[in-house]
């Protein structure tokens, strides 16, 4: 099963529109994880539209539009791997331990929030935030993320730089 994983899309106060290339991985992918502040609901529709399966969250950033279809929480199973999904999971600082005390369920944990891509283990469980597709804020390149999971395993994580923005 591949995945696509993305966050902090903030249409349209940070872009217009996704990438056309975050568009065609997720028409492409089994599912895809959205990890909050999505800001509009037509992001919600869009990806719910050409999503084969949709798992999100609200962010900060979402109103009560988004809050009353998004959970603050997300959790799935895919392939013999638990998934989580938050939009924050506070500072970089103890990330792991925290995350671990509050997820001892889950195998990977998807968060955002920080545009920041992250990824690190505590025990047995993964931290994994794909960063912004619209936002890159101190980084390179705005990015989002893809995996494979099979037989109860995680594999192949890629993060996928985007072109610049014209």
């Amino acid at each position: 099963m591949w995945l696509l994983l993305t966050s902090d899309t903030h249409l349209p106060t940070r872009a217009k529109a996704l990438p056309d290339a975050l568009l065609a991985a997720v028409d492409d992918a089994d599912a895809v994880i959205h990890a909050g502040d999505w800001v509009d609901e037509a992001t919600l529709d869009l990806l719910g539209s050409r999503s084969r399966r949709l798992i999100g969250v609200y962010g900060n950033n979402d109103g009560p539009g988004l809050r009353g279809r998004l959970p603050e929480v997300a959790r799935a199973e895919l392939e013999g791997v638990r998934f989580a999904v938050v939009h924050e999971t506070g500072a970089a600082t103890g990330r792991e331990r925290r995350c671990a005390e509050r997820f001892p369920d889950a195998d990977v944990l998807v968060f955002g929030h920080s545009h920041i891509p992250w990824d690190t283990t505590a025990g047995s469980l993964r931290l994994l935030n794909p960063g912004s597709p619209t936002d890159r804020r101190r980084q390179p390149y705005c990015t989002f993320m893809t995996l494979t999971v099979a037989d109860g395993q995680v594999r192949d994580v890629t993060l996928h730089p985007l072109p610049p923005r014209r």
